[in-house]
């Protein structure tokens, strides 16, 4: 399993997941910059992700939705803020209803995805910030951290 550490903190608002792959940081790059790719690993086991638009530069968007088992439809925003290709970018990410509009009922995340060379293959670090600890909470409270650990999990069977 590729996630070897998981560091949530409420004081600063943070979850931390710390991921190891055995494959070169440009082929991690390659998951997150291919819409395609990035659906095959984005949504947890069961609730496959749809890209529908992405653009990975700063200012440009990434639009997308989860399907559950039973098919609702989980919508999302990515607002791209910086790229430093293959190494790092940082987005905000919030829930969203069916025309991309961000859900103000709901916390947003300033999220950096982070990739460095680590023992011949890459180390993965996905930070995510909320506004507040009790935001943070709520999406604790949602399942994030099992469902990002187990979407980040899939990621050794695209790169095999």
């Amino acid at each position: 399993m590729p996630v070897t550490d998981i560091t949530k903190d409420l004081d600063t608002r943070t979850i931390t997941i710390t991921a190891d792959f055995a494959v070169p940081v440009e082929r991690i790059w390659q998951v997150y910059a291919d819409p395609r790719q990035l659906e095959r690993v984005f949504g947890p086991p069961g609730f496959p992700a749809t890209v529908v638009q992405q653009e990975l530069r700063p200012g440009g968007r990434m639009h997308y939705y989860m399907t559950s088992p039973e098919g609702q439809k989980l919508y999302g925003i990515w607002d791209v803020t910086e790229v430093d290709e293959p190494r790092t970018f940082s987005f905000t990410d919030g829930f969203a209803d069916e025309s991309f509009t961000v859900d103000p009922q709901m916390p947003v995340s300033e999220n950096t995805y982070t990739f460095t060379e680590h023992d011949g293959g890459t180390r993965a670090v996905y930070t995510s910030r909320y506004a507040s600890a009790e935001a943070l909470q709520q999406v604790l409270d949602m399942g994030v951290e099992e469902g990002a650990t187990t979407a980040i999990n899939q990621i050794d069977d695209l790169v095999a």
